[in-house]
């Protein structure tokens, strides 16, 4: 079954996140400016109001009956007048509560402006509709008599609410366009910024599958260590296929010719007349089978080298001594002929960092091509030491050696030096000196302090 994944809009996203917060705080700015609309709405109307009891209070007197009297001025209750047909209501007190005129039902809280030239306000409720009550009081003189008196004044709150509801809406009306100002300047610069992913996408697009080469458009930062995975991704594939282009094409080079033996061999084999000539044919039959698998097996690891990253085999940690030792051990119990001398010299433990596998394909194949290419009788020596940042592994033989003018080309992948008088693959050098470099070693054939053979000397650092 296929994977399904999720896939989510970027641009979406950024909108959403920049937005969202603007639109909320586009909401409390909205309830603010509400509050501060109404607080602006009230204290206008508050003072209308104010200046109306403040009018009809001037007009409050002692008759000369020593009780209070008024005359309500029309232009008191005419300023309260509005486009909203607010109702207006005036209640005049004298001492004690005692009614003098205006709408008796108007009642007045008795904790209001209660000292002298005091003005309040509150809210009430008269005849089903929410009104706003102001109150003054003050005192009325006469040569004879002072007496204390309050004027309330009140009105309904339509023009005040409609006042309230102005300000909000131009000011919704406001924040509205600044909100839609800044979604199309954020789409836009989404758009603008998200301009390099789309190109960036159009270029892998046209790629084909064989165009494996870094990507190197020019991407904003924040997705350059994406392109740098995606690169890393890339050369893994490329060092992966063209390992896989190698193995099939050196697979198919190296092992067509012991395969044509044993075909040929089993032929022989099939049409033999004599048990001796069968015998022979099946033994020669089996030889090219062991060529086969070590020609396959060197395949393999020369797979392994072009495939692997030097990063992730330094991640690992070994004992060069115990490599070296195993080496020479398996060697020495695979009946080794009598007249090869292999021996190990060094301490008993080195710790490195590096593959233990390919260390000790490299070993196996140096000390083999030495058995195999250097003649008989003859001594190898496998040499290991610990230096203070370096280790040192030297294989040296008292051989034929290599001429000076083919020790570089010897190296070569599939080359096979004119001293050689034994059959082989050419792949031993190669792959020994591709570990080596591998693990960031060094590599060079050497003639030995005797002057006879060849000494393989490598180095290798320690840590990372």
């Amino acid at each position: 079954m296929a994977l399904v994944s999720t896939s989510y809009s970027l641009r979406k996203r950024l909108l959403l996140w920049l937005l969202l917060p603007l639109l909320i705080i586009g909401l409390l700015a909205l309830v603010d400016s509400y509050r501060s609309a109404r607080q602006t709405a009230d204290e206008i109307s508050d003072r209308v109001l104010a200046g109306s009891a403040l009018a009809i209070a001037e007009r409050v007197f002692v008759n000369d009956n020593g009780s209070l009297e008024v005359d309500i001025p029309y232009v008191a209750l005419e300023m309260l007048t509005s486009s909203e047909e607010d109702r207006v209501f005036y209640r005049i007190e004298g001492p004690d509560a005692q009614f003098i005129t205006g709408y008796r039902q108007l009642a007045v809280p008795a904790e209001f402006a209660r000292r002298e030239r005091d003005m309040g306000f509150v809210n009430a409720q008269f005849r089903g509709d929410i009104i706003r009550v102001a109150v003054f009081s003050g005192a009325a003189a006469s040569d004879t008599v002072s007496l204390a008196y309050r004027v309330a004044v009140a009105e309904t709150t339509n023009a005040r609410n409609k006042m309230a509801r102005d300000i909000l809406l131009r000011s919704a009306l406001r924040q509205g366009l600044l909100i839609a100002t800044a979604a199309l300047v954020v789409w836009i610069a989404v758009t603008r910024a998200l301009r390099p992913l789309y190109r960036l996408e159009e270029a892998v697009g046209r790629r084909s599958a064989e165009e494996l080469r870094p990507i190197e458009h020019r991407v904003p930062s924040e997705v350059s260590g994406l392109v740098a995975t995606i690169n890393d991704l890339m050369n893994r594939f490329g060092a992966s296929i063209s390992a896989l282009r190698n193995f099939t094409s050196n697979a198919s080079h190296q092992l067509r010719t012991p395969l044509t033996v044993m075909r040929t061999q089993l032929e022989i084999a099939n049409r033999a007349t004599t048990a001796a000539d069968r015998t022979k044919a099946l033994a020669e039959t089996d030889e090219a089978i062991g060529d086969a698998e070590r020609v396959l097996s060197q395949l393999l690891v020369l797979a392994r080298i072009d495939s692997t990253a030097q990063k992730d085999l330094l991640d690992q940690d070994c004992d060069m001594a115990l490599i070296c030792r195993q080496v020479c051990e398996d060697l020495i119990a695979a009946d080794l002929p009598a007249d090869i001398d292999l021996g190990y010299e060094g301490p008993d433990s080195i710790l490195m960092r590096g593959d233990p596998v390919l260390l000790r394909e490299m070993l196996r194949n140096l000390v083999e091509n030495a058995m195999r290419h250097g003649g008989r009788p003859i001594d190898i020596t496998v040499r290991a030491q610990s230096q203070a940042t370096n280790v040192t592994l030297d294989i040296e033989d008292n051989g034929r050696g290599i001429a000076p003018d083919q020790q570089n080309v010897v190296m070569e992948r599939f080359f096979r030096g004119k001293q050689a008088q034994s059959d082989g693959s050419g792949l031993g050098l190669a792959i020994a000196r591709d570990i080596a470099h591998l693990f960031g070693g060094t590599f060079a054939l050497k003639k030995p302090p005797t002057g006879k053979g060849l000494v393989v000397a490598m180095e290798f650092p320690k840590d990372k």
